[in-house]
């Protein structure tokens, strides 16, 4: 049975795994700033366990196009904190973070995965991630999240995603970390338009094929799927749930979302009926 080597834990992927955001930032698109303080932040992670997730990914700086760059000192005093006071759920709990200093202050806060949209690109991290026992989850982007989508370009996105995670797979393997503690995420709307979003999701199984290594999918209420439905970031928990439907029909191992309960909901009908 394939299993994911999750710091503390050995995780199943016998279905697809639900990762919560837990959002320490005051302008991430979605929750900016709703969970900050410690004590709001472990009552949301205790909601999304009760709503069934199995991991809980906590950030301390937002990602989404356009946001501004956020020191190392001020992200290691929003998330280590956080992290401390979750322990004691005793639950799979990730970093997303691209600072290997971050990393270094969450894996001695006992996180069990990193998530990097750099996919370990920053000077040590490979090293550092080599010798934990956690697990990690390498993304492409093409940009940084300041610049990314003003104009991104492809010659076949599908092709290039697919080299670009292939590469830095294969350099973790080769830093030493195991093949059973790695995840990779194609990074919907890092870099990407519309178009190329598209072509990427309808290349999932071609992608999970061609690697052979679990995919992480985090589509939960982004641009794409308003521009496709024309709802604003609160109105897409519809649109989020069909999209995390065809990941899971794709193959992909873990979902990442906002919305835990109703995708967890959906994902026990799919798995019932399919």
């Amino acid at each position: 049975m394939n299993i994911l080597q999750c710091g503390r834990f050995s995780l199943q992927l016998n279905r697809p795994l639900v990762m919560g955001i837990v959002n320490v930032t005051p302008d991430s698109f979605s929750d900016g700033g709703h969970f900050q303080q410690v004590g709001a932040a472990l009552a949301h992670a205790e909601k999304l366990l009760a709503d069934g997730a199995d991991i809980l990914d906590i950030g301390g700086e937002s990602t989404r196009p356009g946001a501004a760059f956020v020191s190392e000192v001020e992200e290691i005093h929003r998330v280590i904190p956080v992290i401390t006071a979750l322990q004691a759920l005793n639950v799979p709990l990730s970093v997303d973070t691209r600072k290997a200093a971050v990393m270094h202050a969450a894996l001695d806060s006992g996180v069990d995965l990193v998530n990097d949209i750099s996919a370990l690109e920053e000077e040590g991290a490979l090293e550092l991630l080599a010798k934990s026992n956690a697990a990690v989850c390498l993304m492409h982007k093409q940009g940084e999240p300041q610049n990314m989508q003003s104009t991104p370009s492809y010659t076949d996105v599908l092709a290039e995603v697919t080299h670009y995670l292939r590469q830095r797979r294969d350099a973790a393997l080769a830093a030493g970390i195991a093949h059973q503690r790695l995840l990779l995420d194609p990074g919907f709307g890092f870099g990407k338009n519309l178009e190329h979003n598209v072509a990427l999701f309808r290349g999932l199984p071609m992608l999970l094929q061609s690697l052979a290594t679990p995919l992480l999918i985090g589509v939960s209420r982004k641009s794409m799927l308003g521009q496709i439905t024309g709802q604003a970031v609160h109105e897409r928990m519809p649109a989020s749930i069909a999209a995390a439907l065809m990941a899971a029909q794709a193959g992909s191992a873990v979902i990442r979302v906002h919305d835990v309960r109703e995708t967890v909901d959906a994902l026990k009908v799919w798995r019932a009926l399919q």
